[in-house]
């Protein structure tokens, strides 16, 4: 058990850099203003005001690893350390950005739901949630494979 929960934390890990990777193309296109990670960090954060922060952008980039590594630890679990097939993979990505985004993110930030926010954040997260689904499940198939950490 402690074997699937770091390698699904490890690649957890390895599937948010390609997340991100995403997200701040989509920013650099204009697509979106904020990283949504930010978003949460500051709602998070001392006091009242939804403005920018001292500290949060390392927090906000902290806080979107353990996340990650968290959810790839539990699929690691949910397949008992046997990896995932892709669409899986694709689907518990998309599952995660739809609880998320439709549910406590917008209750915790003013940020809307998926279904009223802007078109160009939406797809974004879209893309990087498919993202990170397709390299979590690659990467948990990959180590369970070669019964690596």
């Amino acid at each position: 058990m402690i074997r699937e929960l770091v390698r699904g934390a490890f690649a957890g890990a390895t599937a948010t850099t390609a997340m991100s990777t995403v997200m701040l193309a989509g920013d650099k296109a204009g697509l979106m203003r904020e990283q949504p990670p930010k978003h949460v960090v500051r709602a998070l954060l001392p006091g009242r005001s939804h403005r920018p922060k001292a500290g949060e952008k390392p927090m906000a980039a902290l806080a979107h690893y353990a996340f990650g590594a968290g959810a790839g630890a539990v699929l690691a679990l949910l397949t008992r350390g046997r990896g995932a097939p892709l669409p899986v993979g694709v689907a518990y990505g998309l599952a995660i950005w739809l609880a998320s985004y439709e549910g406590w993110v917008p209750a915790l930030t003013p940020m809307p739901p998926i279904h009223r926010d802007e078109p160009g954040r939406a797809l974004v997260m879209g893309l990087a949630h498919v993202v990170f689904g397709s390299v979590l499940a690659t990467s948990l198939h990959r180590r369970a494979a070669a019964g690596t950490l």
